[in-house]
């Protein structure tokens, strides 16, 4: 279900503080205000930003491990296929080849 949220463009918008918009006009007195809420605002972007390029590296990490990942179990698919082929083509039976192997079979005594 999609919320107001995953609409493209929505967190874009601009608020009515961003766009100066006020219900009361100003008031002299309110710029000390104002420094205070556009500091805190501020503040806040900064730690969002850092949050951002930490999580942006670990993603880049992680999918660089996935690649690796991905790069080590093709090779040994093929090698797998190699293997299978060359086993397939002798006398020798193996696991791969479909022979079961039987469980070995113990009594306890108690």
């Amino acid at each position: 279900m999609r919320d107001v949220n995953s609409l493209p463009g929505v967190h874009r918008l601009r608020t009515m503080f961003s766009a100066k918009k006020r219900s009361m006009p100003r008031i002299r007195s309110s710029a000390y205000l104002d420094l205070y809420m556009l500091n805190k605002e501020k503040e806040r972007l900064l730690k969002e930003s850092e949050r951002l390029g930490a999580r942006n590296t670990d993603i880049r990490k992680r999918l660089q491990e996935i690649d690796l990942e991905v790069n080590k179990l093709q090779e040994a698919e093929v090698a797998g296929k190699a293997d299978t082929n060359l086993s397939s083509s002798g006398d020798v039976l193996t696991q791969k080849d479909g022979v079961k192997k039987e469980w070995k079979k113990m009594s306890l005594n108690y």
